[in-house]
Parts: structure tokens; C-alpha cells; sequence
């Protein structure tokens, strides 16, 4: 023991690999499954996608952020994603589309309802805020360590590391969103026999929904932050070429992947914005 410590150092690092053994053990058929799940549905959602050609999909998405923005996005999406195709970067470009999307359905599927959950009751709110601080603040790179150690290396780390990162502010504006409906509608509603389910799907949740959509907006930002340190338990994508890029100090090839990733994070931002609008 350090002389300058009054008390002996609390073992919390071999607690905490104590736990991840137990985990390993009795839980190892559970991350095996979900292992299996969702690289069935990343390789099957990145082979739809690669049966369509690039320029097709191209017109297509730009069709559709014409359609839920304007025709200036619309522009912007045909020649942003013209121009990652012509620097030979479509594949990396679907593995990280892929990535994100696949995150952001799991996180919205997982943290609406938690959202929900908390706006309900004040103890679950004073239970949860804590785990969702905890989640927010840890730096990402921790949590590629568990993530390697239960589900190996690959894309499947790189989607539960970024589900853990970027799943709090989808829980937390849900649950901000229900609690500042107007608690005069809430007692009219009450007051014409509504049940809670009733009052929150018919009352709450589309009064919440500007709310809720910017929280998933938030999320989809957070998961493309997360694309770049993803790849370094091999996920694949567009942070490959940046990570590849700063391991070789290529400044060029940095540059090209970094204005892929800024060119997919705005179009991303921009479509869902124009969603919430609409």
C-alpha cells in the first residue's frame, strides 16, 4: 500500500473482471445469440443494399431528401454521395449506413419505450438518470473493451459499443417530451375515461413526437461519431479509412475518408430534421 493512502485500495478493477468472467460463463449462450442476430441482419441489410447500383440508390436518396427536405438537399445528396462513389468509397459507405441505421433501430427500440417508462413514474426516472449520466460520460473507448471481450471483433462490437453510446438522448427526450405535454390536456383526457394507454398513444406521445424525433436525431449523430472508434475492433465502414489513415499518417487519404463521414452525417441530420418537420 502507497504511504500516502489512509486506506488500503478497493480491488474494483479484479471485482470488475470477476463479473466479466461470471458473465462469460452463465451468459455466454445469450451473447452467442445475439452475436448470431445481428450479424444476420447486418450482412443481409448491407447485401440489399449492394444488390441496388450505387447510381440508382444514389437517384433514389436524392429523390427522398428532395422529397422530406427540399430540392437543395435533394442536390447536396446526389453530389455528396457522387462524389464518395467516384473516390472508390461506396462499399465502406454501405457497412457504415448500415452500422448506423442498424444502431439507432435498436437504440429507438430499446429507449422509446424506457423513455416512455420513465415519464410514467418518478421512481424509474430517479433510477435510470443515473445509468444514462454513467453511459454519457464514460469515454467511448471504454466501452470497445467489454464489447471485444463478449462478442469478438467485427461489426458486432462495433453496434453494441455504439447502441451503449448513443441510446441516452433518444431515453432522455422521451421522457422530457411526455412530461412537457400540457398537464391540461392530460386532465381532459382523464376527465373523458381515457386509459393510460389511450391517453399516451392518443394525447401524449404525438404532442411528444417533435421531442422524441430530436432525440433520435441526436442518436443518429452519436452513432456516426462512433463509426471512427468502432474500427478499431474491426468494424468495417468509412472509419477504416480514417483510422488507416492515421495509423500510416496519410493526410490525403484521412482527408477523403473524413469528408465522407461529413458528407453522410449531414445528409443524415438534414433528412432527419426534414422528417420531424414533416
Amino acid at each position: 500500500m502507497d504511504e500516502t493512502q489512509l486506506f488500503p485500495k478497493l480491488p474494483l478493477a479484479e471485482w470488475v473482471e470477476w463479473f466479466e468472467e461470471f458473465l462469460k460463463t452463465y451468459l455466454s449462450g445469450f451473447f452467442d445469440g445475439v452475436t448470431n442476430i445481428i450479424e444476420f441482419v447486418t450482412e443481409n441489410f448491407v447485401l440489399l443494399l449492394t444488390l441496388v447500383p450505387p447510381f440508382v440508390l444514389i437517384i433514389l436518396v436524392a429523390l427522398l431528401a428532395w422529397w422530406i427536405v427540399n430540392w437543395k438537399i435533394g442536390a447536396f445528396a446526389l453530389i455528396g454521395l457522387g462524389l464518395i462513389n467516384n473516390l472508390g468509397y461506396w462499399p465502406e459507405l454501405i457497412d457504415t449506413v448500415a452500422l448506423v441505421i442498424i444502431s439507432v433501430l435498436i437504440s429507438m427500440l430499446i429507449g422509446i419505450p424506457i423513455g416512455i417508462w420513465m415519464s410514467q413514474k418518478n421512481s424509474v426516472q430517479a433510477v435510470i438518470t443515473p445509468i444514462l449520466d454513467f453511459m454519457q460520460t464514460m469515454p467511448a473507448f471504454v466501452y470497445l473493451i467489454p464489447a471485444v471481450v463478449f462478442f469478438s471483433l467485427g461489426m458486432v462490437p462495433g453496434v453494441v459499443a455504439t447502441i451503449i453510446f448513443s441510446m441516452p438522448p433518444t431515453v432522455r427526450l422521451t421522457n422530457l417530451g411526455i412530461r412537457q405535454v400540457d398537464q391540461e390536456l392530460i386532465e381532459a383526457s382523464n376527465a373523458y375515461g381515457s386509459t393510460t394507454g389511450q391517453r399516451l398513444t392518443k394525447v401524449q406521445i404525438p404532442l411528444a413526437m417533435p421531442t422524441i424525433m430530436a432525440g433520435i436525431n441526436q442518436t443518429i449523430m452519436l452513432s456516426l461519431s462512433m463509426v471512427v472508434i468502432a474500427s478499431m475492433v474491426g468494424a468495417p465502414g468509412l472509419g477504416t479509412i480514417v483510422y488507416r489513415a492515421v495509423t500510416q499518417v496519410q493526410v490525403g487519404l484521412g482527408f477523403e475518408g473524413g469528408l465522407s463521414l461529413v458528407i453522410l452525417a449531414m445528409l443524415l441530420d438534414r433528412i432527419s430534421q426534414g422528417a420531424n418537420k414533416k
